[in-house]
């Protein structure tokens, strides 16, 4: 089963959310945490996690783009508890049992995204909010294979040198 973990290239998630995602963590979609916020929750790194942000599944910070790998079904297992935990700690669920069942789908809604994606494929996530609620959509980066032109060769190709 594929899902996705966090990937930075840069310092600009660090800025930009409240609670950065932390490099290599797994990571679903997350707009759970949105389902019930108007225009006037959309300010400064708020809006920008609403925006564009993934939740990281182990600091609960976001990131902007993840990449698609494999999962162990021993992690997935330990995802599903963490997450269930936290739908109790933070949204009140009344027992770990009853987010169990919410947290894999949650998962399963990530590993369904990633299914059909080559490793390495980067995903970007866009929010809007509608009449309906929130409205995501899914941006797929395929990875692109590295060709020798794009890498520096240094030294003499002379036996002299």
């Amino acid at each position: 089963m594929m899902l996705a973990r966090a990937i930075h290239f840069d310092e600009s998630d660090m800025n930009i959310f409240h609670s950065p995602a932390r490099t290599g963590e797994w990571c679903i979609s997350g707009g759970f945490e949105f389902s019930n916020w108007t225009e006037a929750d959309l300010t400064g790194k708020a809006r920008q996690a609403f925006a564009n942000g993934w939740l990281g599944v182990e600091t609960f910070g976001r990131v902007s783009v993840v990449a698609v790998t494999q999962v162990e079904p021993a992690e997935f297992d330990a995802l599903k508890t963490t997450l269930a935990q936290h739908f109790v700690d933070i949204y009140g669920a009344p027992s770990l049992e009853a987010a169990s069942g919410v947290a894999e789908e949650e998962l399963r809604h990530m590993a369904e995204l990633c299914e059909d994606q080559a490793p390495n494929t980067l995903l970007t996530v866009s929010r809007e909010l509608t009449d309906a609620g929130v409205k995501e959509s899914f941006r797929m980066i395929e990875p692109q294979d590295a060709g020798l032109d794009q890498f520096a060769i240094h030294g003499s190709l002379d036996d002299d040198a």
